[in-house]
C-alpha cells in the first residue's frame, strides 16, 4: 500500500513537471481536428478519447493481445531481454501520421505532442536512467535527426532523469521489409555501451514493432551492468502488422 501511494505521488509530480513540455508547443488548437484544444493540451477531449489506445497488451513486449493475459504466448516461450514495455498507443491512424511527421520531418510540435501523450500513460517504474535507441553514424549523417534521442532528452528534462547513450556499432540494413526472425538476426551485436550502466535502465523509442531492437539493446545493457531493462515508447505496432 505504501509503495503504491509513493508511486502514485511520484507519477503526479512527473506529470506536473512534464506539462511544461506542451506549454512551449501548443498553439491552442487540437492537432487532430483543429477544434479548440483543451486548456494546456494539444488536443480536444473528443479526439484524445478516440485515439488508438493500446488498452490490452502483453506487459513484457507491449504487443496487443486478443484476450486478457499478463504475458503473451511468444514472451512465455521465448522471453526477450527486457522486462516490461509501456507503449500506450497503437501505431495506426492519427498516431501513425503524427509519428511520421516527427520522425521524417523533425517537427518539434509533433514531438511535443508525442511526449505529452507518453506522459499520460507512464510506466509504473521509470528506472535510473533513460537510454535512447542510437543510430549508426552513417544513418545519423544521412538523416540528421534521431527521434529517440529527442524524446529521451525531453522526457529526461521533464522527469529529472539522466540519459545514458549506447552506441550502434553495426550498420544493419533497414528493418522495414524484414520479418520478426530476420529483424532479430539483423540486429545481433548491433549495440554496445562504452560505460557501465545503472542497475535499472529504460529504453526510449518512438515505435515498437517486433521488439527486436529493444531486445538487442537490452542485451547490450545487461552486458554493461544493468539488472533490469524496460522499454517506454509512444506506440506499438498492432497485432499481426509487424
Amino acid at each position: 500500500m505504501q509503495l503504491s501511494m509513493q508511486l502514485s505521488m511520484q507519477l503526479r509530480r512527473w506529470l506536473q513537471r512534464g506539462s511544461d513540455l506542451v506549454k512551449r508547443a501548443m498553439p491552442g488548437y487540437c492537432a487532430f481536428c483543429l477544434a479548440p484544444a483543451a486548456k494546456g493540451r494539444g488536443w480536444c477531449a473528443c479526439c484524445v478519447e478516440e485515439l488508438p489506445w493500446n488498452l490490452r497488451a502483453c506487459r513484457q513486449c507491449g504487443e496487443p493481445v486478443a484476450k486478457e493475459q499478463p504475458v503473451c504466448g511468444r514472451c512465455l516461450v521465448d522471453p526477450p531481454a527486457f522486462t516490461a514495455t509501456q507503449a500506450g498507443l497503437l501505431y495506426q491512424n492519427s498516431i501513425k501520421a503524427l509519428i511520421h511527421d516527427f520522425k521524417f520531418n523533425a517537427s518539434p510540435r509533433a514531438g511535443m505532442l508525442l511526449c505529452e501523450l507518453m506522459l499520460l500513460t507512464p510506466p509504473s517504474l521509470t528506472g535510473q536512467a533513460f537510454v535512447p535507441v542510437p543510430m549508426h553514424s552513417t544513418n545519423a549523417r544521412k538523416r540528421g535527426f534521431n527521434q529517440s534521442y529527442w524524446l529521451a532528452e525531453q522526457l529526461g528534462r521533464a522527469l529529472g532523469m539522466p540519459l545514458i547513450n549506447a552506441k550502434r556499432i553495426k550498420a544493419s540494413r533497414t528493418q522495414r521489409t524484414l520479418n520478426r526472425r530476420e529483424r532479430a538476426a539483423n540486429l545481433t551485436g548491433a549495440f554496445t555501451f562504452e560505460v557501465p550502466t545503472p542497475e535499472h535502465i529504460v529504453i526510449i523509442d518512438d515505435v515498437v514493432t517486433t521488439g527486436s531492437t529493444g531486445h538487442a539493446l537490452a542485451r547490450a545493457g545487461l552486458t554493461a551492468g544493468a539488472k533490469r531493462v524496460d522499454i517506454w515508447a509512444v506506440a506499438r505496432t498492432p497485432l499481426g502488422k509487424g
